[in-house]
């Protein structure tokens, strides 16, 4: 019999465009709910911050996806209608997505060697949130 918890985690970030490393805080919650076998979904319930899995060895991975995300949708284009003046912040969101689903297998997050869960800020620095929703498949 499936059992499920949801968890609502605070994200603070200090800059328009980041990537905050999750990937601690979500094995720290699997190790404190003893889930050993099951689903993740990590969802972020705003307009301009996203999240992504993406590698977590080099720090310019970061730098480098945040670089050409600016580059491709820049903060001020002719023709943006929004009058809040984030519409970057928007596409951005709408590109990298609100949300990712991870496979727990033996109490870890089945992620690739190099992969790591990134909470993408497009529109800050704020005080986000970030919902975990697990599904376990054991008791």
């Amino acid at each position: 019999m499936p059992s499920t918890f949801l968890d609502t985690q605070t994200v603070t970030t200090s800059s328009r465009n980041q990537m905050i490393e999750v990937t601690d805080r979500l094995r720290k919650l699997l190790a404190k709910h003893k889930i050993v076998d099951g689903t993740m979904i990590v969802y972020v319930p705003h307009t301009t911050a996203a999240v992504t899995i993406n590698e977590n060895a080099d720090p310019d991975v970061k730098h480098d996806m945040l670089l050409k995300l600016s580059a491709m949708i820049p903060k001020h284009e002719p023709g943006y209608q929004h009058s809040e003046g984030n519409s970057d912040s928007h596409v951005k969101t709408a590109l990298v997505g609100n949300s990712v689903t991870v496979l727990i297998d033996q109490g870890r997050l089945l992620l690739g060697r190099w992969q790591g869960v990134y909470f993408c800020e497009f529109d800050g620095p704020r005080e986000r949130e970030m919902i975990v929703k697990v599904a376990s498949f054991t008791e």
